[in-house]
């Protein structure tokens, strides 16, 4: 009979759960003048832009906030955040040090991509809750951000589950600025697939591929959507280019995630628009010309 009642409290556990977000934090930069680009210049303090230190700072504490008030919204901070458009690791290390989020003990992962802006994908995990089990950059076929691929196990497993790894890839696919660019998504898309494949041929079968992908995402199955907000609103229409189109082993709540402090009136359209840290030139002191994604992840045996 204990066998029993054992074997049913298993069967009826409820599914793990972890917290996930994603977030195109637009041009975040710090203010030393040490890049080669473009746009690294031009977000310096001698730059066009004047990104002084006091600015990043103040960024640095936006976003940090949040990155905690969505913890107000969800139940608990996010276990796992994806970022795109960071400039470098001393950018993630003031994020996660300099900030409220110290407390949280949030690890970082990030490599140096070959993009003309010089921005990257970035993974921050709460080190008390996971651990890396390896990690790498996707390079893609063309000269752009890498795929940031973090294989992750979780520290604290609940009985009844195994630890079997989860798969996050981090994507920031090609703008819709140029000529060429769709065929250039296309094959940033292509590309994802191709990792999700040798991902699963690897046998690790949790997978999960959250991004901007400069295109309207379609969900991948197992998505349930909480909300239907845009993510970024371009001539006064909202566009949905944030998201997960790809999950595996997996099933997810996905929520756009847009606070009163990340907003604005939009006095060339009607309603709201996110707040910009730059409109051109002119200082605003937003955050972000996007939302960020919130999901809330179920693992289940």
């Amino acid at each position: 009979m204990k066998t029993l009642v054992l074997l049913l409290t298993l069967f009826l556990q409820e599914p793990q759960e972890s917290l996930l977000m994603f977030w195109n934090v637009e041009n975040f930069f710090d203010w030393r003048a040490d890049g080669v680009s473009g746009s690294e210049m031009q977000f310096s303090a001698s730059g066009a832009r004047r990104w002084t230190k006091k600015r990043f700072y103040a960024k640095c504490a936006g976003v940090a906030k949040t990155i905690l008030l969505a913890g107000d919204e969800f139940g608990d901070v996010p276990d796992i955040v994806g970022l795109a458009e960071i400039e470098n690791r001393f950018v993630l290390t003031q994020l996660t040090g300099a900030t409220a989020l110290r407390k949280y003990g949030y690890g970082i992962v990030h490599y140096d991509s070959p993009d003309r802006r010089g921005i990257d994908c970035a993974l921050l995990y709460r080190k008390t809750r996971w651990r890396v089990v390896s990690s790498k950059p996707c390079r893609m076929p063309f000269r752009t951000r890498d795929i940031l691929l973090a294989v992750l196990e979780e520290m604290n497993d609940q009985a009844g589950h195994d630890r079997e790894a989860i798969a996050v890839l981090v994507n920031h696919h090609p703008s819709k600025v140029g000529g060429g660019s769709d065929a250039r998504r296309d094959l940033a898309m292509a590309r994802l697939l191709q990792v999700r494949d040798s991902l699963l041929a690897e046998g690790i079968s949790r997978i999960i591929a959250v991004g901007d992908f400069n295109d309207e995402v379609v969900p991948a199955d197992g998505i349930c959507i909480k909300n239907r907000q845009g993510t970024i609103k371009f001539q006064g229409k909202w566009e949905k280019i944030d998201g997960c189109p790809v999950l595996e082993g997996l099933t997810a709540e996905e929520s756009v995630f847009c606070p009163p402090h990340l907003s604005e009136p939009d006095r060339g359209y009607a309603g709201t628009k996110p707040r910009r840290t730059y409109s051109g030139p002119r200082y605003k002191g937003g955050l972000s010309d996007h939302y960020p994604v919130v999901y809330r992840i179920k693992i289940s045996d």
